[in-house]
């Protein structure tokens, strides 16, 4: 496993727009200077945080995913973030993992934010996405499920005697009103995983005028704050350490100390 450099795009979204939103995020992406590997997105990052998926929603063949497929392949980049998608008669609220070379993985958001409604407009999911690059895990989650901490548990493999996952993402349209459960959580997910975490959240008024200040950031496995950033749009690029990662591992060996689990399907 070598070094991964990462980059973080924190940014207001235009409401309801996908046209605006997309060119937005074009001319953020080009406007990054040095190499990148991966990039990160908000949720629902063409559109906001919108309850509108009738209206809103696009195949795995519309216009968003085709950009974000064209534009990993255009920079050689690794793309993801949240998107509205139908498929077979459902409603999702799906990350994708797009590569340079057009193969993608998906994420359906598991646990639906009831108090805004998200329940009666989109179906969870019930399949954790682990992605690989460079040797690195990486598991990918969205906004509400960052509150609940069995679904993200890292665990030592059986198989390989390594930890399931390195690095923990979670991107989000996460209200400024609740600013101190994000970061708090966020630094709780790093620490009792043993892993790199990354939540990249939103700024700016959405369309039901609600508040999010942000506060994207990059923690490291030892609950260190790496980046964080409030209120103000920002492109942040940073190279995730491997040596980093293993010296934290090595020297505080707990995961092998964890409790054993099977995560059942929910109803």
């Amino acid at each position: 496993m070598s070094d991964l450099k990462v980059t973080l795009i924190q940014t207001q979204l235009h409401w309801e727009d996908k046209e605006a939103n997309l060119r937005m995020f074009d001319e953020k992406i080009n406007s990054i200077k040095e190499r990148t590997e991966v990039v990160f997105l908000p949720e629902m990052f063409s559109t906001g945080f919108s309850m509108q998926s009738a209206l809103l929603a696009e195949t795995m063949d519309g216009t968003a995913v085709q950009w974000m497929k064209k534009k990993a392949a255009e920079k050689n980049i690794i793309i993801t973030g949240s998107l509205i998608i139908e498929e077979n008669g459902e409603y999702l609220n799906r990350l994708i993992w797009m590569l340079p070379n057009g193969t993608y993985g998906t994420y359906d958001k598991r646990h639906l934010f009831g108090y805004a409604g998200e329940h009666e407009h989109y179906t969870p999911g019930n399949k954790r996405l682990i992605a690989q690059v460079k040797g690195w895990k990486i598991n990918l989650n969205i906004c509400y499920d960052m509150r609940f901490p069995v679904w993200a548990r890292n665990t030592i493999q059986p198989d390989t005697n390594e930890a399931a996952y390195d690095l923990l993402v979670y991107v989000a349209n996460w209200p400024e009103r609740r600013k101190t459960a994000w970061t708090t959580l966020l630094q709780a997910r790093a620490i009792e995983n043993q892993a790199f975490a990354i939540g990249v959240n939103r700024v700016g008024n959405d369309g039901n005028n609600i508040y999010h200040s942000g506060e994207t950031s990059l923690i490291d496995p030892m609950g260190e704050i790496i980046y964080r950033k409030s209120h103000d749009e920002d492109v942040f690029t940073y190279t995730l350490q491997r040596e980093r990662l293993e010296e934290v591992r090595k020297n505080i060996p707990f995961l092998k100390d964890a409790d054993a689990f099977t995560i059942l399907p929910k109803g």
